[in-house]
């Protein structure tokens, strides 16, 4: 048998993948702050916000994902900041308790 019928190309199809945009949701940080540094439950509001901002970023939302973020960096950085001086602020109370 010949096969004397013209073939058409073969159709092709193009997939345009979107760049994975970094934007940083701060989740871990978050965790760590409601977990040892939880002054006035700031840690367990930013965690609350990193969600939010990975949520977001998972719509699709960059922008509100990028807001998140922010308020839960903010958020991290005071949680960070008040644990820290509230733990030195402990050891000097307890070690001029002990000097008396």
């Amino acid at each position: 048998m010949s096969r004397d019928r013209c073939q058409a190309p073969a159709a092709s199809t193009v997939v345009h993948v979107q760049e994975e945009t970094v934007q940083p949701d701060h989740v871990v940080w978050s965790l760590f702050n409601t977990l040892f540094l939880n002054v006035c439950c700031l840690g367990f509001a930013a965690f609350a916000y990193s969600v939010k901002s990975r949520d977001r970023k998972m719509a699709g939302d960059l922008a509100g994902a990028r807001s998140h973020a922010s308020t839960a960096k903010c958020l991290n950085i005071l949680a960070l900041v008040l644990g820290v001086v509230f733990i030195v602020l402990t050891i000097v109370v307890m070690l001029n308790r002990d000097s008396r």
